[in-house]
């Protein structure tokens, strides 16, 4: 399929069957695009909503049937907020006060919201945002007001927390579906896990490297570029990291690399299944120096037996790309089989309708693409 030259490919007919479509959410440095299709193959794109607006991260709210769309958005005049929508992108909701602001006493002000997540079903209200500088807030009426963890922010590790080189980042929050736990990949901070819903937390980094520090294993101050959960044991967790990728098989308490058959273990990207145990896929690139795909040719791995094992697939994608993928620029649904979604820095967005087999283009360029997210509308 050849890209269109607009900042978005033609309208595409539909051929698959009828059914519900997916609906893709694309940030970008510039703006976010929706793109819609009844088979994951065939996309329409429209685009772009918050023109000159960074939207670093997303999230689909499905969980009282509906799907939310929430967009972390930063504009350079008017700051960061959290807008809402409840029609896919088309209507928007976007509080005067920002829904994210820390207390004054902390004396710090919001520069970036890098994730946002939904809490299990069984807490319907419930959304975490990870932040630049590093923090980590909660909302308890679905995103529209939140307050900041101070469990985290007062923890008397949080001055010795380097900036990743993306900057100062809680990334990545994965709150357990199955206990009180709480996961956050800080960069550069490591894993930190609260067993309290986040009054309280520890460092769990036993086997990260930090190749960048003088002792190559410490407690905390691994760069950790992504975390996913497995879906049929929460104590499991994948990480992807400045340098190595791993498994814990007990909630971060000790991890071991699972890194051999990649051709790299740099990247950004970690995705698990939402509802096969053992399956996950990542986006090698070839070093922390270079950041470009392993000699040019991108590919998308998948393990099916909890990184016993690697296999590579590529089909659809170009012979060479030389652009990243960044750590919120892919998203897996939760279809049967699962779709996998990426977008590059080059702008191109990518997905597979069969679990990472083969890739169809959705959107050609657009700006750096900073987070992806998909959900069945």
């Amino acid at each position: 399929m050849d890209a269109v030259p607009e900042a978005m490919p033609a309208a595409m007919s539909p051929t698959g069957s009828p059914g519900a479509s997916t609906v893709v959410a694309i940030g970008t440095r510039k703006g976010l695009w929706l793109a819609s299709s009844p088979d994951r193959r065939n996309w329409e794109v429209r685009g772009p909503e918050f023109a000159m607006t960074e939207v670093p991260s997303l999230a689909f709210d499905a969980r009282s049937g509906t799907p939310r769309l929430l967009a972390g958005v930063r504009s350079e005049w008017w700051g960061t907020n959290v807008a809402i929508s409840d029609d896919l992108g088309r209507t928007w909701q976007e509080p005067e006060q920002a829904a994210i602001a820390f207390p004054e006493d902390t004396g710090a002000s919001l520069e970036r919201i890098w994730q946002l997540a939904p809490d299990s079903a069984d807490r319907p209200g419930v959304v975490w945002a990870g932040c630049e500088p590093i923090s980590v807030f909660r909302s308890e009426d679905g995103g529209k007001h939140f307050e900041l963890v101070r469990g985290l922010w007062d923890h008397p590790h949080r001055t010795q927390w380097g900036a990743g080189y993306g900057g100062p980042a809680a990334h990545t929050v994965l709150p357990s579906p199955s206990d009180d736990s709480v996961h956050v990949a800080i960069s550069s901070g490591g894993v930190y896990r609260s067993d309290d819903r986040g009054r309280s937390w520890g460092a769990f980094n036993t086997g990260i490297i930090a190749d960048f520090m003088p002792e190559k294993y410490p407690e905390f101050g691994q760069c950790v570029h992504k975390v996913a959960r497995d879906a049929g044991n929460p104590q499991r967790l994948y990480a992807q990291n400045h340098g190595g990728v791993y498994r814990s098989d007990d909630a971060g308490g000790q991890w071991l690399s699972i890194a051999d058959g990649l051709p790299a273990d740099f990247g950004f990207v970690m995705l698990a299944h939402p509802t096969r145990p053992d399956t996950i896929w990542t986006i090698p690139l070839g070093s922390a120096g270079e950041r470009n795909p392993p000699q040019g040719r991108p590919a998308v791995y998948r393990s099916t037996d909890a990184g016993g094992s690697w296999e590579r697939f590529d089909a659809g994608l170009p012979a060479y790309d030389f652009n990243a993928v960044l750590r919120d620029a892919a998203y897996v649904d939760d279809a049967d089989p699962a779709g996998i979604y990426f977008g590059t820095r080059g702008g191109e967005v990518y997905a597979s309708a069969d679990e990472g087999e083969s890739f169809h283009l959705v959107a050609a360029n657009l700006p750096d693409v900073l987070c992806v997210r998909a959900v069945a509308a």
